[in-house]
């Protein structure tokens, strides 16, 4: 029950949707997990500890690669989890990067840490015997997946590339309280992997509720002109306002959100809008009530409606922003004036404070393994034995190797380039492109998204360089699926999987983040999308206007309507 007064007209009446039933009766996340794990018969997890495992940061997939192979042998699926570490900011010591990559290679199926859009790594491939050990190895090292994934607030993430040292300093301060203040106060996570006492208490849940949220929930802090964490994929986002290079406080921006479903027009990618200025004293008190009111209104009748963008868009706004302000006990201040002019990680060598630097890897598809000819998994074990700072995953599947002391920085560079994590040929369109997993393992998935995008960028440069443009490039984005893992609703050209070599593809981002794409190709083949990038890419070197991009010059030409309220463009 919520402590604030509830105004019933707000809420969605109906039958609720079964995922409140198994919250309801999971005994606050723990469900049967534990009876699960002594389960010899499968690999997997049944009934509701499928969907409850999410709570503790882990996903139940699949190699679906070999799933007919299985059948055809009469075998269950190749069951396994993938799980994702809760990382505020990105930061991880090069000793917790050591670490990971030896469990990495000694107990997942695919050897590789998988560095995503969440600011944050993955594991891939944990059959059922190493679920617990890897929990356990973890908490170890200091690190934890409470709350990466289900119906909770999930990983913080912070503008990581250090241009502003001392003010990236301070956003990562609150970056990391924000994560701490809305996680679930259970102890699940505890008694079930690190084999601590149950306490017998009675268990609340002030901030996420009994029942935990309609929907999960995604929170930044950004620091403009620098929209590297895309500010309007998220629910709740906190735009760093400095004076005198000192954080001052915050503007709050709501209701970003990517996913949608394919044939539901009541679903649709959508911006955060702006709800005010709050001075620091109040950042964790907003942070709070912005939660409980999408908890006590979000829409947990359909799932598919449940997210913060929707109860927005159904209660209004400035309905929104009043309850907010009601609980916190202190209205909004104007926004502060700002704006956002880059997006893309800033790649090589940056100056940080105190004579240091900082050197930003671009790892494609953020895939960290030993491949041909480029063993980027050995070559960052190299540096993390002699590196003296720390490591900062991006928001765009990179790296950054920071606070490099002046004498260690040729050693840096030397091992960096020995290993090819530094290779000079990458093209802007290769650094400026980024895919979700897809296939093997993402149970979603109807199309390739990963294993696809380097073929892909290699056909889209061949385009950029027949109309003389090498040296320019397209915010490209490839997903398996509409549920928006590769943030492909915020590209200049973003192609969304259909089916098996079949993509609907958007056109009308910009290069900024600040704009929604818009359907132009419906479920079509690689032969068609390239045609007509071809078309429009010689039109865009023929007729741009001065340095254009290229979404903002779709959008000038008619080729594709600008979305202005996603609501009533998108589908339109």
């Amino acid at each position: 029950m919520s402590q604030y007064p509830i105004k019933p007209e707000l809420q969605v009446s109906g039958k609720l949707s079964d995922n409140e039933r198994l919250k309801a009766e999971s005994e606050h996340l723990r469900g049967t997990i534990k009876q699960d794990l002594g389960d010899e018969i499968t690999g997997g997890f049944n009934g509701d500890n499928f969907m409850l495992v999410r709570f503790h940061g882990m996903y139940q997939q699949d190699d679906r690669d070999i799933r007919a192979e299985r059948a055809a042998q009469k075998l269950e699926p190749l069951h396994n989890v993938m799980l994702r570490a809760r990382m505020p900011g990105g930061i991880i010591t090069p000793q917790q990067w050591l670490a990971i990559g030896q469990f990495a290679a000694e107990k997942t199926m695919y050897g590789s840490i998988r560095l995503t859009t969440r600011q944050t790594f993955q594991f891939h491939g944990v059959l059922k015997p190493n679920i617990k050990p890897m929990h356990q190895f973890l908490n170890s090292i200091g690190i934890d997946s409470i709350a990466t994934a289900g119906d909770v607030n999930r990983n913080v993430l912070c503008t990581s590339n250090p241009v502003e040292s001392e003010l990236h300093q301070q956003a990562y301060q609150w970056a990391v309280q924000i994560s701490e203040h809305l996680l679930p106060k259970t102890r699940a996570y505890a008694e079930l992997w690190l084999d601590e006492e149950k306490v017998e208490t009675t268990e609340t849940e002030p901030v996420l509720g009994e029942n935990y949220l309609p929907r999960k929930f995604k929170t930044t802090v950004v620091i403009p002109p620098h929209n590297d964490i895309d500010v309007h994929a998220n629910d709740l986002n906190f735009v760093a306002i400095a004076e005198h290079g000192k954080l001052v406080g915050f503007n709050v921006l709501v209701g970003g959100g990517l996913a949608m479903t394919f044939g539901d027009n009541s679903t649709y990618p959508r911006k955060a809008e702006v709800l005010g200025f709050i001075g620091l004293e109040h950042t964790l008190k907003v942070a709070e009530h912005v939660v409980t009111v999408q908890r006590d209104y979000g829409d947990r009748v359909n799932r598919k409606n449940a997210k913060t963008k929707y109860t927005i868009d159904r209660i209004g706004v400035d309905t929104f922003k009043a309850e907010v302000e009601l609980r916190v006990g202190v209205p909004f201040a104007p926004a502060k004036p700002f704006e956002f002019t880059t997006r893309g990680d800033r790649f090589g060598w940056v100056d940080g404070i105190d004579g240091k630097q900082h050197l930003t890897l671009f790892i494609e598809n953020g895939r960290v393994l030993d491949f041909p000819g480029k063993p980027l998994k050995t070559g960052l074990a190299a540096i993390a034995k002699v590196h003296q700072g720390d490591f900062r995953m991006t928001a765009n599947q990179n790296l950054i190797i920071a606070g490099v002391p002046p004498e260690q920085k040729a050693l840096i560079e030397q091992l960096a380039r020995e290993h090819g994590l530094i290779d000079d040929n990458h093209s802007e369109q290769r650094k400026n492109s980024m895919a979700c997993v897809s296939f093997p393992t993402c149970p979603l998935a109807m199309a390739e998204a990963e294993r696809y995008l380097p073929e892909l960028v290699s056909k889209v440069e061949a385009l950029l360089t027949k109309h003389q443009l090498a040296d320019d490039h397209i915010v490209l984005r490839v997903t398996g699926c509409p549920n928006g893992c590769g943030r492909a609703m915020l590209a200049e050209v973003g192609l969304v999987g259909r089916a098996p070599g079949k993509y609907n593809v958007y056109l009308g981002g910009n290069l900024v983040g600040t704009r929604i794409p818009k359907l132009y190709l419906d479920n079509v083949g690689e032969a068609q999308i390239l045609a007509e990038l071809d078309t429009l890419i010689g039109q865009w070197a023929a007729e741009r206007d001065g340095k254009e991009c290229f979404g903002d010059f779709v959008i000038r030409k008619g080729v594709v309507a600008e979305v202005k309220v996603s609501k009533t463009d998108f589908h339109a």
